[in-house]
């Protein structure tokens, strides 16, 4: 015992790290990470229930880190005895902590490591087995019902709605569920607030009614609480057509306030600035935005973005300075560009001058940016451009769904696709109704080759629009590109020739795709009379009707209608090239045209100018197409180590051909045989469970 208290009084330890443990440091060091660690899970997880501020939560994280160095500094200098604390080197050994007290701290640090787990395994339950409760100030403003005698007002009661919805998702204090998602609850009949509140996972909804009569305009409005159908605030205006600006601005004012949303100056000046003050051009503005929003930027809304595109110029030439006109015309360049209607340096140049203009109007547009952010992205695949674009955006639209998904675009051409999914996500949070939405975080997990959670996220699609033939398909398609099953494929499609031939019609692409693996003639040419006259479209690729029908003919060993085919289609394509020469895409179509002449050469300098244009470096995912039709190409011309050294790289990246595809597509027939290319395609093949079914 002497030994022992000569020990801890004076003498120095006979180590520094057996001094550590001896003034209980270690123990200190863990229960304080422990308790630091479960404080700060509790700060993220009940101050936003209370609405704490954000800084608050930062604060605590700041004390506890800055506490850490100072319990190890305390722990080390002293000691906590029956007759209080004291400095650790002149503790009596009867005094000290022995080995019980130890223990006690030891079953502390345990309790405390417990009720941490505990406290993640509630929250995991809670969100996995129930839905969390709304925000508080979450909102979705339903389309409002057109009272009007004149069924042609819809589009203005459609207009009023989309502004109060437009000026709302400004204010960074709410959460305002996109227009996508709201515009699927238009209906003149009676609503289930209580149920469109949970499937949009919002606390409130706004609805109302616009009645015009000439140069009068009526318009309603009710806030409702969508979890006990409570109006909270109801309004009605009775005012002067010219007076609609100031009827939106009022009742997005007066729903903030209600909501008690917090209001900057910038979003209270942005909520009161009018757009336009010549009706006539709000009114086509609101004609071409009604275009827009009913079908949506796709590959197939040419027309209607062709005619928004005319409407807007007239709303434009008769105000030069309506800012939302200008956003609007640039956006619908940017997709008649992008989506290859018209791909030409012309339209490209329109829209760098109606994105230009509109900054012009107003240098902190968030709608101006987000625009421009379109275009570096689509236009010049300059990706770190239009991410800085789309922060810009981001800080004047926190709530608009389309700044999170390009982001989730942009990051999944840049390879990094967790990113891309978490940006994704947060989109479908803000616009849950959104299919485009779902469908394309479906595309992220098959480009991963993640078969399994793509079909959970296409079943997350369908629970959206459950009869959507489309999301059907591309379920039923999963199987196929995976497995090389065809059967659930041709479960949806053969049933469609009795029962519904328009909608088959609507399937053409999975339909020829289906055909040409089966090598079933008669069902490609079917399927190819019904493909859109663009024919098929794979991301920016498009295989025109011409090039299908020489493959076909190819595929049924029919070369003289092979070679007339081809010749047709080099015609129409060569057009395309010389109107884009330095656009990757229709470069490899016409590879692969000239690959079906025999023109060998030819062939082989297309196809490799397409990889150069458009390398995976560049972009993986278009760049895995270069490489994957190139490679076609040069199998067809008999350099089959060349097309296995080409599909190799292809297969490396995301959205290369996968398993089925490689095993059935008749096109790639001149390569079955070749060790390089079977090796491939049983790199890719399904992986056969263990004994134990794993």
């Amino acid at each position: 015992m002497a030994t022992r208290a000569r020990r801890r009084v004076g003498m120095k330890p006979q180590n520094f790290f057996g001094e550590l443990k001896r003034r209980n440091v270690y123990r200190v060091a863990v229960a304080y990470a422990v308790v630091g660690w479960l404080l700060i899970q509790i700060a993220t997880q009940v101050f936003p229930f209370f609405e704490i501020p954000n800084w608050a939560v930062r604060l605590v994280v700041v004390a506890v880190a800055l506490g850490f160095p100072i319990a190890l500094i305390l722990a080390w200098a002293f000691e906590l005895t029956p007759q209080g604390i004291m400095r650790a080197d002149e503790v009596p050994a009867e005094q000290a902590m022995g080995r019980g007290s130890g223990r006690k701290l030891d079953f502390f640090i345990i309790a405390v490591l417990v009720a941490a787990v505990a406290l993640l395994v509630f929250d995991r339950w809670r969100k996995r087995d129930g839905p969390s409760a709304p925000d508080e100030k979450s909102i979705a403003v339903l389309p409002f019902q057109n009272l009007s005698r004149d069924p042609d007002n819809a589009f203005f009661a459609d207009g009023v709605q989309d502004e109060i919805l437009t000026d709302l998702a400004r204010v960074a204090d709410l959460k305002v569920i996109s227009r996508t998602s709201v515009l699927q609850y238009k209906s003149d009949r009676p609503r289930n607030l209580r149920e469109i509140g949970q499937q949009l996972a919002v606390a409130h909804v706004l609805e109302g009614s616009v009645q015009r009569a000439g140069n009068r305009v009526r318009v309603n409005a009710q806030l409702v609480d969508a979890r006990t159908d409570r109006h909270l605030w109801a309004e009605t205006y009775d005012r002067d057509l010219a007076d609609v600006f100031a009827i939106q601005s009022e009742i997005a004012k007066n729903i903030a306030r209600e909501l008690r949303a917090k209001l900057s100056a910038g979003e209270k000046e942005a909520i009161e600035r009018w757009p336009t003050k010549d009706m006539v051009a709000l009114e086509l503005y609101m004609r071409a935005r009604a275009l827009t929003l009913a079908t949506g930027f796709s590959a197939d809304a040419s027309g209607a973005l062709h005619q928004a595109v005319e409407l807007l110029g007239q709303a434009l030439a008769r105000d030069p300075s309506f800012y939302e006109a200008q956003c609007e015309l640039a956006s619908a360049h940017i997709y008649l560009y992008y989506y290859g209607n018209d791909h030409t340096p012309a339209r490209l140049a329109l829209a760098e001058e109606a994105i230009q203009k509109a900054l012009h109007l107003r240098p902190e547009g968030g709608e101006a940016h987000l625009a421009r952010a379109e275009n570096l992205y689509r236009a010049y695949r300059d990706y770190d451009g239009a991410l800085v674009e789309l922060e810009k955006a981001r800080r004047v639209l926190p709530n608009d769904s389309r700044v999170f998904a390009l982001r989730g675009y942009i990051k999944r051409r840049q390879n990094k696709h967790e990113e891309a999914l978490t940006n994704l996500e947060r989109a479908l949070e803000l616009d849950p109704r959104n299919l485009g939405i779902a469908q394309q975080i479906s595309i992220s997990y098959d480009l991963l080759r993640r078969y399994p959670e793509e079909i959970r996220a296409i079943d997350r699609a369908l629970a959206i629009q459950p009869d959507n033939l489309e999301t059907r398909a591309a379920r039923a398609d999963v199987f196929f590109n995976s497995q090389g099953d065809l059967g659930p494929l041709r479960e949806i499609l053969e049933p469609l020739r009795q029962t519904n031939p328009a909608g088959l019609k609507q399937l053409a692409n999975f339909w020829i795709s289906w055909a040409v693996a089966e090598r079933n003639v008669a069902e490609a040419e079917a399927a190819l009379a019904a493909l859109p006259d663009v024919g098929f479209r794979n991301n920016e690729v498009f295989l025109t009707k011409p090039f299908l029908r020489g493959l076909i003919a190819r595929m049924a060993h029919d070369d003289a209608a092979a070679q007339a085919a081809f010749t047709a289609a080099r015609i129409e394509q060569e057009k395309t090239v010389q109107t884009q020469p330095d656009y990757g895409p229709p470069l490899v179509v016409l590879a692969m045209i000239d690959a079906g002449l025999g023109r060998k050469e030819e062939a082989l300098g297309a196809a490799r100018r397409a990889v150069e244009l458009l390398p995976p470096e560049k972009d993986p995912v278009g760049g895995a197409h270069m490489l994957e039709y190139s490679a076609v190409t040069a199998a067809w011309v008999g350099e089959k180590a060349l097309a296995c050294e080409w599909l190799k790289r292809a297969t490396e990246l995301p959205g290369a051909p996968g398993y089925g595809q490689l095993k059935l597509f008749a096109y790639w027939d001149p390569l079955r045989g070749e060790a390089c290319f079977e090796e491939i395609v049983a790199s890719l093949a399904p992986k056969k469970p263990d004994a134990q079914g794993q």
